[in-house]
C-alpha cells in the first residue's frame, strides 16, 4: 500500500469517539466509637455490594467520571453514607467511623490530580499506556510524548529529561527503586523495559522541581503503582512482537491478593527492517510478581519480584547504506563475518511492609535486592567498499557501485563481562498534625560490582593498518612510504574492577496546605542528605557527602478562571553510580564528586472547558544550573563518561502541553518544548550537550470511527529537532561537532472491538471473554529515514573520512490481539 493510501486511511479513522464505560474503587476500614474493626458491614453502590471482613476491610468497584453515592449499613448500627467522585481506574482509601446514636452524611468530591497537579505532577492513565501503539510499546514509549522528555532511538526504552541523560532519571515501583542493567549499548539489544504494563493501576511523573522524598537524581521522577486485585482475572496479548500474560488472583477471606505477568518479546521483525541484513535470534522474557498481604486493620505486606533473561544473537550478515547527493550519490556496502551473543539475567525481589500506628502516623520498611549477571561477547569482521552510485536511470546497473573510491577491513573484538550486587534497607515514616504533614526516611545502600572490560578494534584500509588519532606515534603518510612504527589496535580497552560502595541517605519534609485571603495555598520544603564511599583493591577513596534542600510553593487564586500557579526548586545532587566512576579506559575513579544542580521552575496549571468538555494547560519554564559535571559521551543508548568534574552547564527552557478530550470520553494531548543546554568543559567555552534537543513536538490521539464506534484509533506522534552527535568518539567536540538530522514518527493503530461486557454472545467458548480486541498496527507511518549514529569510514588512498548514517527501523506492519477473562 503506498504512503498516500495509508495518509487517506489514518484521516478517514480520525473522526469521532464514543466513551467507555470504566470503574474506580474504594477501600478502607471500618471502625466503630472505640476504633474497633466492624464486620459484615454491607457496603453498596449502584447494584454494586461488598461486605467488610473481620478486619473491617472492604474494597467495592463503582463507576467512574460521575458522582454517586456509597451507602454502608450494618445490622445494629445506624445508615451512614458518602459521595463521591474517582477519575478512571483511581483507587481511594475511606475509613470510617460507625455509631448507634448519629448517621453520617457527607461528600467527598476525588481527584487524586489534585495533589499532584499541586505537585507538578502528570499523572498517565493505564488505559492509554496500554492501547497507544509503538514500536517499544509502554510507559517510556507515553513519556516520550510528553514535553522536556526526549529520545530518537524507537527501540530503546532509555529516555532524557530537560538536558539529562539516560542515567538521571528516577524509577520506582510501589515506591522501590528499581534499576537497568549496565552493559547495554544499542536500543536493539534492550528487548524489556523493568515495567510490566499489564500490571499497572497508576503512573506519575515528574520531569524538575521534585520534592526531597525522592531520590539524589538531577533530571525527573517516574514513580509508578501497581494495583491490588479485588477478583480473579486475567489478559493476554499477542503479536508479531511477542506476548503477554497477566493474571490477578484473590483469597476467600480477602487477605491475599496476588497479580503475576509473563512476558516475551521478539524484535526480529523491526530490526530486519534496518539496512543491515542479518540472522537475528533474540529471547527476550522475564516474570514479575506482585503479592499483598492484610495481615489486620492495620498491618499490611507486599512483596514484588522480578527474573528478567534477555538473550541477543545477532550475525549481520550484509549491508548497504547510501548517501551523498543527487549530484554525487555514494553507497557504503559492507559484507560481514562473525556474530555478537550478549546475555542479561536480573533478578529482582524487594519486600514493603505498611504499619498504621494510629490514624494520623504511618510507618513503613522496604528492603529490597538487585542482582545482574551481564556478558557482551562479539567478534564482527567487516569487509567494506566505498564508491560511487550509478544514478542513469535506465542503466543496467542502475543504484550499482560502479566505481570503489576505498576499500577495507574492520574487526571489532569484545569479551565484557560484569556482576552486580545491589542491597538497599529503608525506613519511612508519615505524620499527619492538623493540617500538616511531615515525612522522613532513612536508607542503607551496597553495592557490590564485579566488572571487567576486554574490547579492541583493528582497522585497515587498502590493506594498510590505521592507528588511533588521539596516540602519538611515529609520522603515517601510508602508502606513499612505508610505516616502521608500532601496529597498535585503533581502539583498546582494558581493565578488571572489584568494588563495593556504601551509600547512607535520609530525607525530612515537610507539607502544609493553608489560605491567604481567599486564595488556597500549598508549601513543601525538605533536605535530603547522602554520604557515600568506594572502596576496592588498589583504590584510595574518601567519604563525601552533599546537602539538598529542596521546596514547592502553589497558590490557587480565588477567580472565576481554574488557575494553580507553583514555584519549586532546590539543589539537587546525583552522587556517582558505578558508570560514572568508570573513565573512558575502564578504570575506577573513585572520588569523582556528585554533579550538582540548582533547579528553578515557574508553572502555571489552567483547566478549563472547551466545547463543553474538561481540557488543560500546562506550562512550565525553568532553569537548571549545574556544577562539578562528569562530561560524557553517547553512542546510541550507551554512556561512557570523563570520571571527571572539571565542567559546568545549564539548562533552560519552555514545556507547554494542552491535554483534554479532543473526542468526547478520551483524554488526548499536544506538547511542545523548548531547551537549550551547553557545558563549558575545563573553561574552554560553551558547547551544546549531547542532549541538546532544540524543539520538541508530541501527539498523543485517540479517536473512533462515527458510525462503527467499536473500531478506534490511535496516533503516537514525534518531532524532535537533531541531537548533537554521529562525530567519532575519538574527535574533541571543541573541534568537531555534528548535528544528527530531525526525528519525525508516526505509529498509528487500529482496533476492532469484538467483544466488551456490553456485547451478548451465545457461543459457549466466548462467554467467559470480557473483552475481545484485534488490532493493526504501523510503526513509522509515513517511512521516514531517522539517524541513530554515524559510521566512520576511512580512505587512507583519499585521505578522507565519510559518514554514514545508521538508520532507524522503516515502515512496519504489527497485528495485535487482546484479551480479558
Amino acid at each position: 500500500m503506498s504512503t498516500n493510501r495509508l495518509i487517506l486511511v489514518f484521516f478517514f479513522f480520525c473522526v469521532g469517539f464514543v466513551a467507555t464505560a470504566q470503574n474506580a474503587r474504594i477501600n478502607g476500614i471500618v471502625l466503630d466509637a472505640n476504633n474497633q474493626p466492624i464486620d459484615n458491614v454491607n457496603v453498596v453502590c449502584l447494584g454494586n455490594s461488598a461486605q467488610s471482613n473481620a478486619n473491617g476491610f472492604f474494597e467495592l468497584s463503582v463507576p467512574a467520571n460521575r458522582k454517586v453515592v456509597v451507602i454502608f449499613t450494618h445490622i445494629s448500627l445506624k445508615k451512614s453514607t458518602v459521595s463521591i467522585f474517582l477519575k478512571p481506574n483511581e483507587e481511594y482509601e475511606f475509613n470510617l467511623v460507625m455509631n448507634d446514636y448519629q448517621e453520617q452524611m457527607g461528600e467527598v468530591i476525588v481527584v487524586s490530580k489534585n495533589k499532584k497537579r499541586i505537585q507538578g505532577i502528570t499523572t498517565i492513565e493505564p488505559e492509554v499506556i496500554r492501547k497507544i501503539p509503538g514500536a517499544n510499546a509502554g510507559i517510556e514509549n507515553i513519556l516520550k510524548t510528553l514535553p522536556g522528555v526526549n529520545s530518537n532511538n524507537e527501540l530503546s526504552t532509555q529516555y532524557a529529561v530537560r538536558g539529562g541523560n539516560y542515567d538521571e532519571n528516577l524509577v520506582y515501583v510501589n515506591e522501590i527503586e528499581v534499576y537497568r542493567p549496565f552493559l547495554i549499548r544499542s536500543g536493539q539489544q534492550e528487548g524489556l523495559s523493568f515495567t510490566n504494563t499489564d500490571l499497572v493501576q497508576n503512573v506519575d511523573f515528574s520531569a524538575g522541581g521534585f520534592q526531597a522524598k525522592f531520590g539524589d537524581k538531577l533530571s525527573s521522577v517516574l514513580d509508578i503503582t501497581y494495583r491490588k486485585p479485588t477478583k480473579f482475572g486475567a489478559t493476554l496479548e499477542a503479536s508479531l512482537l511477542g506476548g503477554s500474560l497477566a493474571v490477578d488472583a484473590v483469597s476467600k477471606n480477602r487477605k491475599w491478593s496476588v497479580i503475576t505477568g509473563v512476558r516475551y518479546r521478539d524484535n526480529s521483525l523491526l530490526v530486519k527492517s534496518q539496512d543491515t541484513q542479518t540472522n537475528f535470534t533474540p529471547s527476550f522474557a522475564d516474570i514479575q510478581t506482585n503479592i499483598n498481604y492484610q495481615a489486620s486493620s492495620k498491618w499490611q505486606w507486599s512483596f514484588l519480584g522480578n527474573i528478567s533473561q534477555n538473550k541477543y544473537q545477532y550475525q549481520p550478515l550484509s549491508r548497504q547504506t547510501n548517501f551523498g547527493t543527487l549530484d554525487n550519490p555514494m553507497a557504503l556496502l559492507i559484507y560481514y563475518e562473525g556474530q555478537e551473543k550478549d546475555k542479561y539475567d536480573t533478578y529482582f525481589g524487594a519486600v514493603k511492609s505498611t504499619f498504621k500506628v494510629n490514624n494520623n502516623f504511618t510507618l513503613k520498611f522496604i528492603g529490597s535486592v538487585f542482582h545482574t549477571l551481564e556478558q557482551e561477547y562479539f567478534d564482527i569482521f567487516a569487509q567494506y567498499r566505498l564508491g560511487e552510485v550509478d544514478a542513469n536511470i535506465g542503466s543496467e546497473t542502475y543504484g550499482d557501485v560502479n566505481f570503489a573510491r576505498g576499500i577495507g577491513t574492520q574487526l571489532n573484538h569484545a569479551r565484557n563481562d560484569l556482576d552486580a550486587l545491589i542491597v538497599n534497607t529503608e525506613v519511612k515514616g508519615i505524620y499527619d498534625w492538623k493540617e500538616n504533614q511531615l515525612e522522613w526516611g532513612v536508607k542503607y545502600t551496597r553495592e557490590s560490582i564485579r566488572d571487567r572490560v576486554v574490547e579492541w578494534e583493528v582497522i585497515d584500509s587498502a590493506g594498510f593498518s590505521i592507528n588511533p588519532p588521539i596516540v602519538i606515534l611515529p609520522k603515517n603518510d601510508q602508502p606513499y612510504s612505508s610505516y616502521t612504527g608500532p601496529l597498535v589496535p585503533y581502539q583498546n580497552v582494558r581493565a578488571t574492577n572489584f568494588n563495593t560502595i556504601n551509600r547512607f541517605s535520609g530525607y525530612a519534609q515537610w507539607s502544609r496546605k493553608d489560605r491567604i485571603g481567599s486564595s488556597e495555598v500549598w508549601y513543601n520544603a525538605g533536605v535530603r542528605l547522602h554520604n557515600w564511599e568506594v572502596l576496592g583493591d588498589n583504590i584510595v577513596s574518601k567519604s563525601q557527602i552533599t546537602i539538598s534542600p529542596r521546596a514547592q510553593f502553589a497558590i490557587k487564586p480565588n477567580w472565576e478562571k481554574d488557575m494553580v500557579f507553583r514555584l519549586s526548586g532546590g539543589m539537587y545532587h546525583q552522587p556517582p553510580f558505578y558508570r560514572e566512576l568508570r573513565d573512558a579506559s575502564g578504570v575506577v575513579q573513585p572520588n569523582v564528586k556528585a554533579q550538582q544542580s540548582v533547579h528553578i521552575v515557574l508553572s502555571n496549571d489552567y483547566s478549563f472547558k472547551m466545547w463543553n468538555r474538561p481540557f488543560k494547560l500546562v506550562s512550565e519554564l525553568y532553569y537548571k544550573s549545574l556544577t562539578d559535571v562528569n562530561t560524557y559521551t553517547i553512542d546510541n543508548v550507551r554512556i561512557r563518561y570523563a570520571a571527571t568534574n572539571n565542567a559546568k552547564a545549564y539548562a533552560q527552557g519552555l514545556d507547554v502541553r494542552l491535554n483534554g478530550e479532543f473526542v468526547p470520553g478520551t483524554e488526548s494531548w499536544l506538547s511542545f518544548g523548548y531547551l537549550k543546554t551547553e557545558e563549558n568543559s575545563a573553561d574552554r567555552g560553551f558547547i551544546a550537550r549531547p542532549t541538546d534537543q532544540r524543539l520538541k513536538f508530541g501527539l498523543l490521539f485517540q479517536d473512533f470511527m462515527p458510525n462503527i464506534p467499536s473500531v478506534k484509533l490511535y496516533l503516537n506522534l514525534v518531532y524532535n529537532t537533531g541531537l548533537p552527535g554521529g562525530s567519532p568518539s575519538y574527535a574533541d567536540p571543541y573541534l568537531y561537532q555534528n548535528r544528527l538530522k530531525d526525528y519525525r514518527r508516526a505509529d498509528v493503530g487500529f482496533s476492532k472491538v469484538l467483544i466488551n461486557n456490553s456485547t451478548n454472545i451465545d457461543r459457549s467458548w466466548l462467554k467467559s471473554f470480557k473483552e475481545l480486541e484485534i488490532g493493526l498496527e504501523i510503526f513509522n507511518l509515513f517511512n521516514n529515514q531517522n539517524a541513530i549514529t554515524n559510521t566512520w569510514v576511512r580512505d587512507v588512498y583519499s585521505k578522507n573520512q565519510y559518514a554514514i548514517p545508521n538508520y532507524m527501523t522503516t515502515r512496519v506492519f504489527n497485528v495485535k490481539l487482546n484479551a480479558k477473562l
